[in-house]
């Protein structure tokens, strides 16, 4: 479920936070990332056949969160790093999955053309 879930660029039927400077932007895209991966839009949805989350509940969801970040920022600072390191290794994985796809059709195709 995609509701909640920060994108980088803006797309059609998704709410754009715009932010002062890019290191908010950053802390925002980071913890509505966080508050997306912990599933804590859920409780906001709204919809049985398209889930989807209206801006006000958006904006109490990130309030909250960003509340609870305040309170502990150290904390916050640790997860958002380990969330980055993760999602960097993800794409590396994503990556490498793609090569492999990619080399068993080649040594197929070399197999087929041997013939």
């Amino acid at each position: 479920m995609n509701s909640g879930k920060p994108l980088e660029k803006p797309c059609a039927n998704c709410f754009v936070l715009i932010a002062k400077t890019d290191e908010e932007k950053e802390k925002f895209y980071w913890l509505c990332f966080g508050l997306w991966r912990a599933k804590s839009f859920h409780y906001y949805l709204k919809g049985s056949v398209i889930p989807f989350i209206t801006k006000d509940e958006l904006k109490k969801g990130i309030n909250h969160g960003m509340e609870q970040a305040s309170t502990n920022f150290e904390s916050f600072e640790k997860s958002v790093k380990a969330l980055r390191l993760l999602e960097e290794k993800q794409k590396q994985f994503m990556q490498n999955l793609i090569l492999i796809e990619e080399a068993k059709k080649a040594i197929f195709y070399r197999y087929m053309r041997r013939r």
